[in-house]
């Protein structure tokens, strides 16, 4: 062919590359860049501190997540490489910041967090969650993002508010569908370790959509500036004049508020002599109350149980009480201890003998 013409070979080469540059061009779009990586490890580790913190007191142990990567992934290919069941945790940004959040993690894990808030040992690990179980989960798991979603919003130093969470199970060969992103949706995956004592030590991710990541990490780069801004704007002098009855008054100089001398008259103020008086008592008619009727109540004896005991309770189960068969019994009044006493039975009845009581003056001022 002429020199003007490019042979086929030549026309496959240029397809190739422009096709090389799209994609890479799309990569760059779809991935995080190196700052906005550690901003988002210092995010996963703030927020994930105040998780293991929130999924502690729910769990009565000790337990810490760990972040352990940080990546960019499709939602797609996040859940078609599944390889077990998980509980996924969807929550949207209603206010401070655009785009949602998820915390997900292995049912079998999920199953020895549910055991453990209701009171069991955390030894009954399953690959099913009952519904009693999903809703303990699911409980634990929207506590852990509304602790993290408040540490973002001090981070950013604004409100953040989330819509009403959305709990799914997902599972290995399902479609998986989530209401409002779609399986293209770039997700920034935090992958940490989440460790509960002896009982628990799996692997956690807390996924943001790509626009949450990037606004998240432009406040987060930006704030620094915008405080440094409001401090020196506040060190710049300061001075506002005044004028009462036509004459000027103190003006300030700068944020320490020094200030310059004026013509106004300045003197020291003058207090009546203050005289002792002698104290007196408001009256005091007890007989106006005297028929006023109230609650009286006693007290046989307390306990604590948890969810998983009081669940099992059964006609004719016994529950111990904290009290011993020779201690007085605690006698109310309008839910205030007045006195105490012991159990008699009166005409086929039972009664209280009052054994030790308050003195009046003490009663009278418990009931008011």
């Amino acid at each position: 062919m002429g020199d003007n013409f490019l042979s086929q070979e030549e026309i496959d080469s240029l397809l190739k590359k422009n096709k090389e540059v799209d994609e890479l061009n799309e990569t760059e779009e779809s991935d995080i860049g190196s700052e906005e990586k550690d901003i988002m490890e210092e995010v996963g580790n703030m927020t994930m501190s105040a998780s293991a913190a929130a999924l502690s007191n729910l769990t009565g142990r000790n337990v810490q997540i760990k972040v352990s990567e940080i990546s960019a992934i499709s939602l797609g290919e996040l859940t078609a490489g599944i390889e077990s069941s998980y509980v996924s945790l969807h929550v949207p940004f209603k206010k401070g910041l655009k785009g949602n959040n998820m915390l997900v993690m292995e049912i079998a894990d999920a199953s020895i967090i549910a055991n453990l808030m209701m009171g069991g040992d955390g030894g009954d690990q399953r690959e099913e969650l009952s519904e009693i179980e999903f809703s303990a989960v699911s409980e634990a798991m929207n506590q852990m993002v509304g602790t993290a979603s408040t540490s973002i919003a001090k981070l950013l130093s604004r409100a953040v508010e989330i819509d009403p969470p959305m709990t799914q199970i997902w599972k290995n060969g399902e479609e998986i569908s989530i209401l409002g992103v779609s399986n293209d949706t770039t997700m920034v995956r935090i992958s940490s370790r989440l460790i509960v004592e002896d009982l628990i030590d799996g692997e956690m991710m807390q996924l943001y959509t790509l626009d949450a990541v990037k606004e998240i990490a432009e406040t987060a780069l930006h704030g620094i500036g915008e405080i440094e801004s409001e401090t020196e704007k506040s060190e710049k002098p300061y001075v506002q004049e005044h004028k009462v009855n036509g004459e000027p008054m103190t003006e300030y100089t700068d944020s320490k508020m020094e200030y310059k001398e004026s013509n106004v008259k300045i003197q020291e103020p003058v207090f009546a002599e203050l005289k002792k008086q002698p104290r007196q008592r408001a009256p005091r008619n007890i007989e106006l109350i005297l028929d006023v009727p109230l609650e009286l109540s006693v007290v046989l004896g307390r306990t604590k149980m948890s969810i998983k005991d009081i669940l099992a309770l059964e006609p004719g189960s016994i529950v111990e009480l904290n009290k011993l068969v020779e201690e007085p019994l605690e006698i109310f009044v309008n839910g205030k201890r007045t006195a105490l006493g012991e159990v008699v039975v009166v005409d086929e009845k039972f009664g209280i003998r009052i054994t030790d009581i308050l003195s009046a003056e003490d009663r009278a001022r418990k009931l008011g």
